[in-house]
């Protein structure tokens, strides 16, 4: 997938599932949040999003698109991403781990019905 801006995007997410386990790319997750996130407020905000964003490979993204994926994630709207929201926005921004959850939540629901 690319932006405007020439950025490819490859999702890599389901491979790191498969090599790290469940726990594993979680506790890879939170290390994302911990780099990206303002260490004195403990959430991301677009002003730490845009200074430690390339160190994520974004260095490329406009404050346009870095705030329209900030709002993309802010559940509750205050302007700012929780480890939560993080999580569930990084979950949403990769179709192969949203499709591969809805099979898993289908075996799931099968198995303990």
């Amino acid at each position: 997938m690319a932006s405007k801006n020439g950025v490819v995007f490859e999702d890599f997410f389901p491979s790191m599932v498969e090599k790290l386990g469940a726990e594993g790319f979680l506790g890879e997750l939170c290390n994302g949040f911990r780099l990206l996130m303002d260490g004195d407020k403990g959430v991301i905000t677009f002003e730490s999003l845009k200074r430690n964003s390339a160190a994520l490979g974004l260095q490329g993204m406009s404050d346009d698109e870095l705030m329209s994926m900030l709002k993309e994630g802010d559940l509750d709207g205050d302007g700012s991403l929780n480890q939560m929201e993080f999580c569930v926005l990084m979950f949403r921004l990769s179709p192969d781990l949203m499709e591969g959850s809805r099979r898993w939540l289908e075996v799931a629901l099968a198995n303990d019905m």
